[in-house]
C-alpha cells in the first residue's frame, strides 16, 4: 500500500481521498494542516488516522510515502521540494507552480532525490482524453483548436460586495487563468506540443488577478484560440478542426462526449463516461509511476508541465498579471 500524506483541506481534496480509497493500493494516512482544530475537523470527516500542523513532522513521522498537495498555488514549490527531500513522491495539483522557475526546481529536486512528481491535472487521464488523441488523426491536417472554461466563480459576489477570498488573491498566485485557463492550455500542450507564440489578454480585477482573458496560440499551419473566465459561464463545447473532419468535445476540462463530423458527411459519435470517479484515473496512473520505478508520467510529465507554464508565464507577461511569488 502507498501511505499518502495530505496537504491541504479543501473541496478538491474531498474528491481525491474518495479516488484514492476507490482506487487499489493506496491508503490515506495523515493530514497536514495549519490549525490543529481545521485538521481535526477534516480528519474526522474522512477519518484520517493521523494530523499533524508542521509538515516536517509528518514527513518525519515513518507513516507518509507519498504527499497530494492541494494548497494554495503560491505554496506548491516549497511544500513540494520539502517532501521530495524528504524523499517522499508527490502529485501536486495544477498548477504545479507560481511560474516555470519554481517548477523547474520541483523537477530538479524529483530527479536529484529520485522521487516522483506528477502535476494532478485529472483530464490527461480520463477515457475522453483518451478518445480525443486516438480520434485526431482521422482529422487531417489540423488547422484549429478552440477551448474555453468560463465559470462564475462562487467567490465572485463576495469579490463584488466587497470582500476580497483567496481565489482572487495575487498572493496565493490565483485568478482566472491559474485556475481555469490551464484547463484550455494543457490539453493543448499534450496534443500539439509547445506554441511558437502566443498573444494574449485579460481582465484585471482590483486585487491584482485576471478575472477573464484570452490567448491565442501559433504554430506552423494551425492556430489556437483559449478563453477562460471566472467572471462570466460560457457553455460552449471546444472544437478541434481539421481539413478532413471537425471535432467536438463536450467539456475540454471534462471531456465525456466527443463527436466527429468528416467533411465527406459521415459523423461519428463517441461517448467516453468513467468507470467509477473522475479522480481515480490521475490516482491509478500515480500509483503505476511509484509502483513500477517510473520517474515522471509519460502524459503530465515533467517536460509538459514546463511547456505548460511557460504558456502561463508568457499570457501573464502579456496581460501586466504578476505575483508575489515572481519575486522571490
Amino acid at each position: 500500500m502507498l501511505r499518502f500524506g495530505i496537504i491541504g483541506s479543501n473541496f478538491i481534496t474531498d474528491q481525491f481521498i474518495a479516488a484514492a480509497r476507490e482506487a487499489e493500493g493506496a491508503v490515506i494516512s495523515a493530514l497536514y494542516s495549519r490549525t490543529a482544530e481545521r485538521a481535526a475537523e477534516f480528519a474526522a470527516k474522512h477519518g484520517i488516522p493521523l494530523t499533524f500542523t508542521d509538515i516536517g513532522e509528518m514527513l518525519a513521522s515513518g507513516e507518509v510515502d507519498a504527499v497530494y498537495i492541494a494548497s494554495p498555488t503560491s505554496f506548491h514549490a516549497e511544500q513540494a521540494i520539502q517532501c521530495m527531500r524528504a524523499g517522499k513522491h508527490v502529485l501536486c495539483e495544477k498548477p504545479a507552480a507560481s511560474n516555470a522557475r519554481e517548477l523547474q526546481r520541483m523537477v530538479e529536486t524529483a530527479k536529484e532525490h529520485g522521487v516522483v512528481l506528477m502535476e494532478a491535472m485529472k483530464s490527461s487521464f480520463m477515457p475522453g482524453f483518451q478518445a480525443i488523441r486516438k480520434l485526431l488523426p482521422s482529422l487531417g491536417a489540423i488547422r484549429r483548436y478552440s477551448a474555453s472554461y468560463c465559470q462564475y466563480s462562487s467567490r465572485y459576489d463576495a469579490f463584488r460586495a466587497g470582500e476580497v477570498l483567496n481565489a482572487f488573491k495575487p498572493e496565493f498566485s490565483n485568478g482566472a487563468l491559474m485556475d481555469l485557463g490551464v484547463y484550455c492550455v494543457y490539453p493543448l500542450i499534450l496534443l500539439f506540443g509547445a506554441p511558437e507564440r502566443i498573444a494574449a489578454s485579460g481582465t484585471m480585477l482590483s486585487s491584482g488577478v485576471d478575472g477573464q482573458g484570452s490567448i491565442i496560440a501559433g504554430y506552423k499551419g494551425m492556430e489556437a484560440v483559449i478563453a477562460y473566465s471566472k467572471i462570466s459561464n460560457s457553455s460552449q463545447p471546444a472544437e478541434i478542426q481539421g481539413e478532413e473532419g471537425t471535432m467536438t468535445i463536450d467539456a475540454i476540462n471534462l471531456p465525456r462526449k466527443i463527436t466527429v463530423r468528416y467533411r465527406d458527411g459521415r459523423a461519428e459519435d463517441i461517448d467516453a463516461p468513467e468507470r467509477g470517479l473522475v479522480m481515480s484515473y490521475e490516482v491509478q496512473a500515480f500509483l503505476h509511476l511509484v509502483r513500477s520505478g517510473q520517474s515522471e508520467s509519460p502524459l503530465n510529465s515533467h517536460a509538459n508541465s514546463l511547456a505548460v507554464m511557460n504558456v502561463l508565464d508568457e499570457a501573464r507577461r502579456q496581460q501586466g498579471l504578476v505575483f508575489p511569488a515572481d519575486s522571490k
